[in-house]
């Protein structure tokens, strides 16, 4: 089984690499840590993520942050100009971890302008002369953006998984030492949490699209979804391998290649192949489930 490397939209993942520094595992480790893989949740009946029922990035990073020893202050709210002083005042100490961000309003970005409730996470350098410096990890090292620009992709308005405005977190200290490996282990426990019910909501989305796919939603898995999807439960599988958890190591990357199969018939509008697919997919949640307990 072979690891896919290039680009995907692993966005806090990404960041919170270039925070941690040559003390970071691969992004691989960091998005199984963050237990995104393991999981399926149709969010208000609908709308399909493959990521766990309840999980958002917010509960994500912050699992993985702990796993791997590591503590940072996080902050948010406050009026505008109380965020920027706080976004400067943290860079001024090191690199800060700022989202999520609405990804239509970085305007940096060709064919930015409109808040399209894509959610993003960068790492921000330096708050100077009313410009904010930063990595975006989607391809935009060094990346400039007037800090009125910064400070409405920052709010976040379309971000349902956030109560309050400009999240951030700054002051990475390294607790203790934690190995990728016993990481991973300390993990499996919530990994196997996550897994319930997945294989209920995967055939409750095949319901779904047998009742016609709506566009918005078909495109968002055309773009987004089933990459991201796809990616993770490889990542999860190179992951339980180093753990020596074979049999689910094998059972992730079979629901990788299967994920990674919906692309081509949805994009075609081969609807009865896609569902077929699904429901393919679905009891392979529960079998990688049974693995994980043993």
């Amino acid at each position: 089984m072979h690891p896919y490397i290039g680009s995907g939209p692993y966005c806090y993942s990404n960041s919170l690499a270039m925070l941690l520094g040559a003390h970071a595992p691969s992004t691989g480790v960091i998005e199984t840590l963050t237990g995104s893989p393991f999981g399926f949740q149709l969010e208000n009946g609908s709308m399909p993520f493959f990521d766990p029922g309840g999980w958002h990035p917010e509960i994500g990073l912050a699992a993985a942050i702990e796993l791997l020893g590591w503590s940072c202050v996080r902050s948010d709210g406050g009026s505008d100009a109380a965020a920027l002083d706080r976004l400067q005042a943290a860079c001024a100490q090191g690199p800060a971890l700022a989202g999520p961000l609405e990804m239509g309003l970085l305007t940096y970005r060709p064919d930015a302008g409109i808040a399209i409730g894509a959610d993003h996470y960068v790492v921000v350098l330096a708050v100077e002369d009313d410009t904010v410096l930063l990595h975006d990890p989607q391809g935009n090292p060094f990346a400039t953006l007037p800090a009125r620009a910064f400070l409405d992709a920052w709010r976040g308005e379309k971000m349902t998984y956030i109560d309050t405005p400009f999240v951030l977190r700054s002051g990475f200290v390294r607790d203790r030492v934690v190995s990728p490996v016993d990481a991973l282990e300390s993990a499996m426990p919530q990994a196997i949490r996550w897994l319930e019910g997945a294989s209920d909501a995967i055939e409750g989305f095949a319901e779904v699209v047998a009742k016609g796919l709506d566009p918005e939603i078909r495109n968002l898995l055309a773009i987004f979804g089933i990459r991201v999807g796809t990616r993770r439960l490889l990542d999860a599988s190179v992951s339980l391998t180093m753990l020596g958890r074979i049999e689910a190591a094998a059972l992730a990357a079979t629901q990788s290649r299967i994920v990674g199969s919906l692309q081509y018939p949805l994009v075609t509008g081969d609807d009865a192949a896609f569902i077929a697919t699904l429901r393919t997919l679905a009891p392979g949640y529960d079998r990688l489930r049974a693995a994980l307990i043993g």
